[in-house]
């Protein structure tokens, strides 16, 4: 995709993010391209100047407004279950949050639309991907629960908060085959799941047990 000179680039040790790296194969992270992404993406720009030292670190990290940048292997799990399927093209992408998750998956699919509700994290991951020279992902200021329908359908879509339970309103956005990974449940319950869109309606893999900030606003 189109990677300012920030990616890749020694701004921290290379030996920190080498280390993250082998730690995500460790966990299981397979996917090369997923851990390529991972390690060229300067987590330590996404996070407050105070923790930067902890960026490369596989640990979430608070980003203010309530909210946390997730940690780096459940950023590299989510993208990978993404892709499993095979590439894709356009990605909807709930709770833009720091930007972190949507600097590593803008290097892996044509297009990404990012939905985020609080306006300052917005406006600061805005700020983050024109400094990376990013030019495929589109933002919007929105009730994420409710998608992007003027958009859809969609590829693939990656929730980075949690419902309940499985949002209907963006199954629909889904195309017939595409893919969504997302975590549902409440407080300590919450599993991560991947629904596939069928002509019928969807499938859903239960995963691994997760914890997400809760999803905000109207979900049907």
């Amino acid at each position: 995709m189109n990677a300012g000179s920030l990616f890749g680039t020694g701004m921290t040790s290379p030996r920190a993010r080498e280390r993250l790296i082998n730690r995500l194969r460790k966990e299981g992270i397979r996917d090369r391209s997923v851990l390529d992404a991972v390690r060229k993406t300067p987590r330590h720009i996404f996070v407050d100047e105070a923790l930067a030292s902890r960026a490369y670190e596989d640990t979430a990290l608070p980003i203010g407004h309530g909210q946390t940048i997730s940690q780096p292997y459940i950023v590299a799990r989510m993208t990978e279950l993404l892709l499993a399927g095979g590439p894709l093209d356009t990605v909807l992408e709930i709770g833009t949050g720091s930007g972190y998750q949507t600097a590593v998956l803008s290097q892996l699919v044509k297009r990404i639309y990012s939905v985020e509700r609080i306006g300052a994290l917005q406006n600061q991951a805005r700020r983050r991907f024109q400094s990376l020279g990013i030019r495929n992902i589109r933002l919007h200021h929105s009730d994420g629960g409710m998608g992007l329908p003027e958009y859809a359908p969609f590829d693939g879509i990656l929730v980075t908060a949690a419902p309940e339970g499985i949002p209907l309103a963006l199954v629909n956005q889904l195309k017939p085959g595409g893919r969504m990974v997302l975590p549902i449940g409440a407080d300590q319950e919450q599993v991560l799941v991947r629904v596939t869109r069928t002509n019928t309606g969807y499938e859903k893999e239960l995963l691994e047990r997760v914890v997400f900030v809760p999803l905000l606003g109207g979900v049907l």
